[in-house]
């Protein structure tokens, strides 16, 4: 059985709720443990927290979800790829499939609200993940 840490951004509460149910579905579909849940503020303050759970000897891999919408600036852009960047450092640094179940940038909110489904499927990659390796 596959044990998963899961973290869950809020900003965006009425999407990343959405995302949470789903990727607690698909683990349930999988028979995978899910460890614990970290919410955190947003996306970008996701990286620490995927990191503790990583460290644990419990955690066979950590599943991360949220969403950035766009907004007047390229703010959504700038965000997506600092939290992409620290997501794949931390997977490297503590040899712990981490997967990228955030959805952005680019996106309105009603396209958001079209992409729920990321939390499932961020679920079934680090199960696969930890499965291969």
């Amino acid at each position: 059985m596959t044990r998963l840490g899961l973290v869950v951004a809020e900003f965006n509460r009425s999407v990343t709720e959405q995302m949470e149910a789903s990727a607690r579905d698909a683990a349930a579909d999988a028979d995978a443990e899910l460890v614990e849940t970290i919410h955190v503020p947003g996306a970008y303050d996701s990286p620490l927290a995927a990191d503790r759970l990583a460290r644990r000897d419990d955690v066979d891999a950590v599943a991360v979800v949220g969403t950035i919408v766009t907004g007047d600036t390229n703010h959504d852009e700038v965000i997506a790829q600092a939290t992409a960047e620290k997501l794949t450092d931390v997977s490297l640094d503590r040899d712990t499939p981490v997967t990228f179940g955030v959805t952005g940038p680019g996106m309105s909110g009603a396209e958001a609200r079209e992409r729920v489904e990321k939390g499932a499927d961020a679920v079934e990659s680090a199960v696969s993940l930890t499965e291969a390796l």
